[in-house]
């Protein structure tokens, strides 16, 4: 969501929790507003509607943790999907080309476990094990908004490139990841790359 939306929000948020008779404070929609701000607002209402309806926990009113939970799912989900773009990549572009995951938790997980390379290059007895690793690191950082590069594959320094007059390769973007944690040039990118199109901005 903008911040042109903040005021429909608020409504929004007013009006569901009026539903379970709750009463709403400036604190409190902050702390929704902060919460939900990376989602789009129909999928916010989408959630409200999906907890209202749950008969589990529909009796009581949502907290911000329950909307994301639905939303986003839990940290575990987020880290196992994670690891399944991490898995396939690995074998799909491999350890010498830069990768760029859009999301900064993924980056420094990897980045912990030793770098792109070594993850690649990983004995395929020791997946089971790079796995769990991963999707501990990944929970650990998760939700933190430190913004970590893209990952360095086994090349040249980008140095070697301008000494000779080149750029640098750039990072292969993989699709998948959080819209959200993206920068505009690479959501245009994955929208270029998943619709087989070709050309820049």
């Amino acid at each position: 969501m903008n911040i042109h939306q903040k005021s429909d929000f608020y409504q929004l948020v007013g009006d569901a929790l009026g539903y379970w008779k709750q009463d709403v404070s400036e604190f409190s929609l902050n702390v929704w507003w902060h919460g939900c701000q990376s989602y789009d607002f129909d999928q916010v209402a989408q959630a409200l509607s999906n907890h209202a309806t749950d008969p589990d926990k529909g009796q009581f009113a949502p907290k911000v943790a329950d909307i994301v939970r639905i939303l986003g799912g839990t940290k575990t989900d987020r880290s196992l999907r994670e690891w399944g773009r991490v898995h396939e990549a690995m074998g799909a572009i491999g350890a010498y080309s830069d990768v760029d995951f859009c999301d900064s938790a993924t980056h420094a997980a990897i980045r912990d476990m030793g770098g792109w390379p070594k993850l690649c290059r990983t004995n395929i007895n020791e997946l089971g094990y790079l796995q769990h690793r991963f999707c501990e690191l990944y929970k650990t950082y998760d939700g933190q908004t430190s913004d970590v590069p893209a990952l360095m594959g086994d090349r040249s320094p980008d140095e070697m490139f301008k000494k000779k007059g080149l750029p640098p390769p750039k990072p292969k973007l993989i699709s998948g990841g959080n819209p959200s944690k993206a920068k505009p040039l690479e959501l245009h990118t994955q929208i270029v790359q998943a619709l087989g199109m070709k050309g820049g901005v």
